[in-house]
């Protein structure tokens, strides 16, 4: 906090605001064909220290980087150069509150993030939600709802950060807590939003980063909804979620020609993730720990077997996520549970360990995979906010 406070004076206009990460639960590679996802917002979080501008200007620094990052809101047209930079995520952040005719304007200050990068918490979806709750604190009021900003700051990252996503990792990290999502309406997803934690059950939410390059995997991403939409498009349906069980084994014959078997596979998966996610979500909303953990194990399973992200097909000497899945259930008791975490292919497993285990579990992860390899989690309740300075 002091390296957010510095160069600021007591005029009143600072205003704090913070943006959590956010960790996938259950429901991996669903969101993009209408299925359900199960979230949580974590305590790790991104920060702004910021004051209103009279112009249209936006300056900010942040720790580690030297200068500024300058944007003029004066342009709020995409540009390429700005791909996959701060700048584009400003500039597409304020085009959407233009768009959408709510206030923005410029603004400087200070921000800072304590989501570890490649930790696979959505370091970028959390500084999209801050940036727009800085626009709704200092010019709306504080009164743009949490949806609406997870919606903004993903058309910020189609269309001004160059990165194709969908709407979970924002929409998890606006809204706080643990929020089972159901995205069978894309454009408006229904949230149930839960108070949760795994702490009071004994036991510690972690993810283990195995130090994979997220680098040329685009392809392998796009694969995975590309061959369930594929599965779809043969079965006369718009997304695997309208796809039954029963009609995909029936048609499994036909589908294995003009489809692929990896493609049937996919689509299984989705179909029982899918239900997955509303059992688990069951089980968290009834505090029954077995029953979540069972899910949990399922889930891993299901990714590891039937969706195939644990590795890149294209580089298959690194298996960095098989490696770490197998070496957790070493290290543990059968009572602690594992999955891929995320997109996959590369970057980080998720663990649920129980207390007493957890000291033993980290220090013989990161005897391979480095010190702070391992990164215990919280639920934060508290979704995207601003602070007081006392806070």
């Amino acid at each position: 906090m002091d390296y957010l406070l510095e160069g600021f004076d007591d005029s009143g206009e600072l205003r704090i605001f913070s943006a959590p990460g956010r960790t996938e639960l259950a429901g991996n590679h669903t969101d993009h064909n209408r299925g359900w996802v199960l979230a949580g917002a974590v305590h790790l979080d991104a920060l702004a220290a910021v004051a209103p501008r009279s112009d249209s200007r936006v300056i900010l620094q942040s720790a580690g980087y030297r200068g500024s990052f300058r944007v003029n809101l004066s342009d709020l047209e995409p540009r390429p150069g700005e791909a996959g930079k701060l700048e584009g995520l400003v500039r597409g952040v304020a085009a959407e509150f233009s768009r959408r005719g709510l206030g923005y304007g410029g603004f400087e200050g200070r921000i800072h993030s304590l989501i570890p990068a490649g930790s696979g918490l959505s370091s970028s979806a959390a500084l999209e939600v801050l940036l727009g709750t800085v626009l709704s604190g200092l010019y709306n009021g504080g009164s743009v709802p949490g949806i609406e900003l997870a919606k903004i700051g993903q058309a910020a990252e189609n269309k001004y950060f160059y990165k194709p996503c969908g709407l979970m990792d924002q929409t998890a990290c606006a809204s706080g807590g643990i929020t089972a999502i159901d995205f069978s309406d894309p454009e408006d997803p229904r949230v149930n939003r839960m108070d949760f934690s795994f702490s009071d059950h004994g036991y510690i939410l972690c993810v283990v980063n195995t130090g994979g390059s997220h680098a040329d995997l685009t392809e392998d991403y796009a694969a995975c909804p590309g061959e369930m939409f594929a599965v779809a498009r043969a079965l006369s349906r718009r997304s695997a979620s309208e796809i039954r069980e029963e009609e995909l084994l029936s048609a499994i014959p036909d589908l294995r020609s003009s489809c692929g078997d990896r493609a049937i596979l996919r689509t299984l998966h989705f179909i029982n993730e899918n239900r997955r996610v509303l059992d688990m979500t069951r089980a968290v909303g009834e505090g029954n720990i077995a029953d979540y953990i069972s899910g949990m194990k399922a889930s891993g399973d299901s990714s590891w077997r039937l969706l195939q992200n644990c590795y890149s097909p294209g580089n298959p000497s690194q298996q960095g996520i098989p490696l770490a899945l197998e070496l957790a259930k070493l290290a543990v008791e059968d009572d602690s549970a594992f999955r891929v975490h995320g997109g996959g292919f590369a970057g980080t497993i998720q663990g649920l360990v129980k207390n007493d285990a957890f000291g033993p579990f980290t220090e013989s992860m990161e005897q391979v995979f480095g010190k702070g390899a391992v990164i215990p989690l919280q639920i934060r309740p508290r979704g995207c906010i601003e602070l007081t300075p006392e806070e």
